[in-house]
């Protein structure tokens, strides 16, 4: 499995620790860094579209985005056509996002998890297969929502 990762400002140092940690794993084939490298303040939007592009492109299989709280970043990742992201301070929510949304990208919050619970968030999300079935007609739905973004 190919991994990206991407934070702004805000999440670096949760970036720093959940990106040594996914190198660390012999079950992660790569891990890819798109940014932020430094803590001068900057925006996620840019850093959820690098990482979305990997996942899109099929460069990577997910990618893990970080911000102060994960639900700034995970708006701006949401936004665009194909990104299925999830903002978890949990693992119980990320384990079904996968199971039953086939989320392609976890955001986080740096100021939200510690470090621990990003990592078993992280496993949660990593570990759990998509279901499909019942729940593969509200993803239609959602890509309806895409394809079709007019409010009738």
């Amino acid at each position: 499995m190919k991994i990206v990762v991407a934070s702004d400002h805000a999440g670096l140092c949760l970036k720093k620790e959940i990106l040594a940690y996914l190198e660390a794993r012999s079950d992660i084939k790569e891990v890819i860094d798109v940014g932020t490298y430094s803590e001068a303040r900057t925006h996620y939007p840019i850093y959820a579209r690098k990482a979305a592009a990997k996942v899109l492109t099929g460069e990577v299989d997910k990618a893990v985005i970080m911000c102060g709280t994960g639900i700034g970043i995970s708006i701006a990742a949401n936004k665009i056509k194909g990104i299925r992201a999830c903002a978890c301070s949990e693992p119980y929510s990320a384990m079904f996002s996968a199971l039953h949304n086939n989320t392609n990208v976890l955001a986080m919050g740096s100021r939200v998890v510690g470090v621990e619970l990003a990592k078993m968030i992280v496993d949660h999300w990593l570990k759990t297969a998509y279901e499909g079935g019942r729940h593969q007609i509200r993803l239609d739905m959602i890509s309806d929502l895409e394809n079709n973004s007019t409010i009738e």
